[in-house]
């Protein structure tokens, strides 16, 4: 991909007195680790993220971001698929398996001809991602998307949803089987609070892609199918509660 040598100057601010856009669906201020081998890509990205207002945190190794994201807390990671030494998968693993760092959104940047990779960064805890190569409105876009997500699966006016001994509460981002949480990413836990929500109803993937996930995301089925078989996973003897619809889709079934 071809980069620009030197990032543009900064534009000086606008007056006080500049109409102010009439929504701002993701405040500014957020701080976002950035994981990056690549100088040259690492540079734009944190340039164009100060840019839109969000406070970039730089690590270009994995063995960095894993000891950022402990002490930083960022509110989002962009994580590169492709580091030498500790790769973008076992850092997200590694991520997920801590209290420290288990809730918070990851997208994976992975290389536009190995979607499989893609699928298995789902797999292991991401919550997006996005492709190489890519334009920086697109990632941005893509940043603000998952913020907002986060943001209103912590809503506190989520509602606590139950099924026998299964409970699902947005509000502190918890999916306690018997009273053990099962430790759901951001959004496996919208996904599998939506179904539970709406146990009995049929959801195409589409419509999970939209309700749980987004609308603005990449839209690929099997990034449904790889969320569903995860959380199936971690749900047990209750995985096979989310039945799979051939053909049309997936629902959360009562006993």
């Amino acid at each position: 991909m071809t980069l620009p040598t030197t990032p543009p100057p900064p534009q000086p601010p606008s007056s006080p007195s500049s109409p102010v856009p009439a929504t701002a669906p993701v405040r500014t201020g957020h701080k976002i680790l950035v994981v990056e081998d690549e100088p040259d890509l690492l540079d734009l990205v944190v340039y164009n993220l100060r840019k839109e207002g969000f406070r970039p945190v730089r690590a270009e190794t994995g063995e960095k971001a894993l000891a950022l994201a402990r002490d930083e807390r960022p509110d989002l990671i962009l994580l590169d698929l492709m580091m030498p030494g500790l790769d973008g998968l076992e850092v997200c693993r590694r991520l997920r398996a801590s209290d420290a760092t288990c809730d918070i959104p990851i997208v994976m940047v992975t290389a536009r001809a190995e979607e499989s990779d893609a699928v298995v960064g789902l797999s292991v805890g991401a919550d997006d991602y996005v492709k190489k190569p890519f334009g920086m409105k697109e990632l941005v876009a893509r940043v603000r998307s998952v913020l907002r997500r986060t943001a209103a699966s912590a809503d506190p006016g989520g509602k606590v949803v139950r099924a026998d001994d299964l409970e699902v509460d947005p509000s502190k981002h918890e999916a306690r089987l018997r009273g053990e949480d099962i430790g759901c990413t951001p959004t496996e836990l919208r996904l599998l609070h939506h179904l539970v929500r709406n146990r009995g109803r049929v959801f195409s993937r589409a419509q999970l892609l939209d309700k749980a996930v987004g609308p603005d995301v990449v839209v690929v089925d099997r990034n449904i199918d790889v969320h569903i078989a995860t959380v199936r996973k971690k749900l047990k003897d209750y995985g096979d509660r989310i039945v799979t619809i051939r053909g049309v889709g997936y629902k959360f079934a009562d006993r």
